[in-house]
């Protein structure tokens, strides 16, 4: 089964290789030492701290394999040239309702973080934005109903 393609800007596949690099240096080194602590206290049968560090080891070669696999079939994305929504583009919208402006930027949904203003071009909001201009109004279901928003600016 060939792994799902990760879309990615050029920052976040930097986060997720300093990530990996982090995993693989420090704390296998710190897992490796809480397991050698472990045996040494004998018994390995009744031996709580050595099942909690068996357990979190194999918990950190899990996120170390789904990482490699992230960064492996990741495509970076590059921002565009700025008339038209795109993965990597920076939008500035306005909700034609209540007339407030939000600025978001369209990533790929493992690099989505509503809190930071980074949007998921699988989310309802990116969905309806991709592809379109300045001056465009585009509907979003949401959960509370319909929501129109109106493309202010777009930047690369």
């Amino acid at each position: 089964m060939a792994d799902k393609k990760v879309m990615l800007t050029e920052d976040g596949y930097n986060k997720l290789v300093e990530k990996l690099n982090y995993l693989k240096s420090v704390r296998r080194i710190e897992i490796a030492e809480r397991l050698k602590a472990a045996i040494a206290l004998g018994d390995l049968s009744e031996n709580s701290e050595y099942d909690d560090a068996k357990n979190e080891q194999a918990f950190l070669e899990g996120e170390i394999q789904e990482l490699e696999a992230k960064i492996r079939n990741s495509d970076i994305i590059q921002a565009g040239s700025g008339d038209m929504v795109q993965m990597g583009s920076q939008v500035v919208v306005k909700d034609v309702e209540f007339d407030e402006t939000e600025t978001f930027m369209i990533v790929g949904s493992t690099e989505a973080d509503p809190d930071e203003g980074k949007i998921s071009n699988e989310s309802p909001l990116g969905a309806a934005l991709l592809g379109q201009k300045v001056g465009a109004v585009v509907d979003v279901h949401a959960p509370a109903g319909i929501i129109k928003y109106e493309i202010m600016e777009i930047k690369g």
